[in-house]
């Protein structure tokens, strides 16, 4: 088998798809509530298009999944997704398992094979929420990526960053993303995120809520080392957020690490 081209950038989303509920109006917190708890088939028609919509990326991290409770009918939505849309690789982190009820966390999808994957939980006034870490490539040129969910409360988001931060202090090439349930500026003032060297991309991306945005929760921040081509937010209802995407740049030995990865994965 040939060796896989080199890439030079990469897609990467990240979206907090509420577990599959698709709310379109305030009023539907309410109406749509139930789906919250128990199954739908409008939940898995929208995953479905959820499925499409993954297709175009590279590196998609994912907020508010379920790893396979009584409301996804025990399937887990992450696996479902990635062998939709015909991705290689998946993984989730539970961080709050309810049992038959939901198992609520995050989830990370790829056309890349990570060599090292960890969870970890964050700190904050009340459990629950956590950090997933992919490294891609190889130990000597590697591509960290975080996917994450932070919480409500500036205080424990303050606590939560610093922890992120010290997760991926030794690494060169960063990208982090979830919904931060703060605005960019917000993450500008963040002290330990500013000793981090992480970039905040800062112009206005709104993503909250999806049928009238007008907050920028849901971010994807990067390294010096990883430059930003392009970044949007994507104009779809099928969460009460929008998916951001970002083009990236990689430095030519990050993406020759990542076709021998790719090529010893698949060859």
């Amino acid at each position: 088998m040939s060796r896989a081209a080199a890439p030079s950038d990469l897609s990467v989303l990240s979206f907090n798809m509420q577990v599959g509920v698709g709310t379109k109006r305030y009023r539907e917190y309410v109406t749509r509530g139930w789906r919250h708890v128990l199954p739908s088939q409008g939940v898995r028609d929208n995953l479905s298009r959820i499925a499409d919509l993954l297709g175009a990326h590279d590196i998609i991290g994912l907020q508010e999944i379920d790893a396979g409770s009584r409301r996804s009918r025990y399937q887990n939505q992450i696996q479902s997704l990635a062998e939709q849309a015909g991705f290689a690789y998946w993984r989730v982190q539970v961080n709050r398992d309810l049992g038959r009820v939901a198992q609520h966390g995050l989830g990370l999808i790829s056309r890349y094979q990570p060599f090292s994957v960890t969870e970890h939980k964050l700190p904050g006034r009340l459990p629950g929420r956590g950090a997933l870490v992919a490294r891609f490539g190889s130990p000597a040129h590697a591509l960290t990526v975080v996917v994450t969910h932070l919480s409500l409360g500036a205080g424990s988001r303050t606590q939560q960053l610093a922890a992120i931060c010290e997760m991926v202090a030794d690494d060169e090439h960063v990208i982090v993303m979830g919904d931060t349930n703060c605005s960019a500026h917000d993450l500008l003032a963040d002290p330990a995120l500013a000793a981090s060297g992480l970039r905040v991309y800062d112009r206005l991306l709104p993503t909250f809520p999806s049928w009238r945005p007008r907050r920028g929760i849901d971010h994807i921040l990067t390294s010096a080392s990883l430059p930003v081509h392009r970044a949007g937010v994507i104009e779809t209802m099928l969460s009460d957020h929008r998916p951001v995407e970002m083009q990236i740049g990689l430095p030519r030995e990050l993406g020759q690490a990542l076709a021998r990865r790719d090529s010893a994965a698949t060859g």
